[in-house]
């Protein structure tokens, strides 16, 4: 029955994927005027002279004078065998610049999350047993800074830090002589070094959440009187706590998959742009703003799939997790 709910669940991906693809190729170019208006603009405002002929000879090689339709199946035709277009303001095939980049987002967004679970889960835990002791009070009051910070000023504050006190480079996910070199083991090493800040810094918020929801479920869950009884069996508190209780209270954390990817992908731009991130969400933000349809359309569709896969992983995780929920 698993595998049957996991194969309709995919089918079911499918026309959805292809009405968001229109979506946001739409949304993309709902603005006034395209690319070129927003190029045309910048050269005015530069002193430079703007051409009308040569704008209109560039609009019709790019298509852009074509209906929205013959845009859009030009655009989607390519994505089906892997060609996502040619960006117009970088003059490169747009596959040549997304993939590092969502493959380092990616990276930075899964260790973000397990950084998420180690910290949330047995502090959650504790602040529920421990209820109204000191530990969850401080654990209480130090979730609700973290809730109440934003990202971008922990990332300062901890860019201060790490620069006056302990000299480091905090900046970036490379050191300046990995940033173009290929990959190899020596760079991974290098990610690893320079990784855990940002991860620290954008799983601090998601943490802070996560402890309030796990506190909030679990407390629910201890008084019920399944624990009472089971308690009243000689149950061991350890064992009782991780069979019954925890393992309900874990839905949210294993429901938070579907939208922490994407979350985290295009919501940390601020944080991005202060640690100098070579992530999707700053080239996301800049194709958008120069209305690049070809690599904001990539992005926004490669974000809409990972939102697809992380609820499909979610779905089977919670099915498999507890079994009041049924596959149909």
């Amino acid at each position: 029955m698993l595998l049957t709910y996991i194969i309709k669940r995919i089918l079911w991906t499918i026309p959805f994927l292809f009405a968001v693809s229109i979506v946001a190729f739409a949304l993309i170019q709902a603005p006034p005027g395209d690319y070129l208006t927003t190029f045309a603009a910048t050269l005015a405002q530069s002193g430079d002279m703007v051409d009308q002929e040569r704008l209109e000879a560039l609009r019709t090689r790019y298509g852009l004078d074509q209906p929205f339709i013959v845009q859009y199946w030009k655009w989607i035709s390519g994505v089906l065998v892997g060609d996502f277009g040619i960006s117009f303001e970088w003059q490169q095939p747009v596959s040549n610049l997304i993939w590092e980049r969502m493959a380092l987002s990616l990276c930075l967004a899964v260790s973000t999350l397990l950084f998420t679970w180690a910290v949330a889960f047995p502090i959650g835990i504790y602040s529920a047993v421990r209820k109204y002791s000191i530990g969850d009070y401080v654990v209480t009051t130090i979730g609700f800074l973290g809730l109440a910070m934003p990202n971008f000023l922990l990332a300062l504050v901890l860019m201060y830090i790490g620069v006056v006190y302990f000299g480091a480079d905090v900046g970036g996910l490379f050191s300046p002589e990995y940033q173009t070199a290929p990959w190899s083991w020596a760079k991974v090493v290098d990610l690893g070094k320079h990784i855990w800040i940002p991860v620290v810094i954008l799983g601090t918020s998601s943490s802070a959440a996560l402890i309030r929801i796990m506190r909030a479920n679990l407390l629910d869950e201890l008084n019920k009187p399944y624990v009472t009884t089971a308690r009243a069996k000689g149950l061991s508190e350890f064992r009782l706590l991780l069979k019954y209780p925890v393992r309900l209270a874990l839905n949210p954390f294993v429901s938070t998959i579907g939208w922490a990817f994407p979350q985290l992908i295009s919501g940390a731009v601020i944080t991005a742009f202060v640690l100098s991130l070579p992530t999707a969400g700053p080239l996301l933000l800049q194709a958008l703003l120069a209305q690049d349809m070809y690599l904001a359309g990539a992005f926004i569709l490669l974000l809409c799939t990972l939102t697809v896969v992380g609820m499909l992983v979610s779905d089977i995780l919670l099915a498999l997790l507890d079994p009041r929920i049924r596959y149909r």
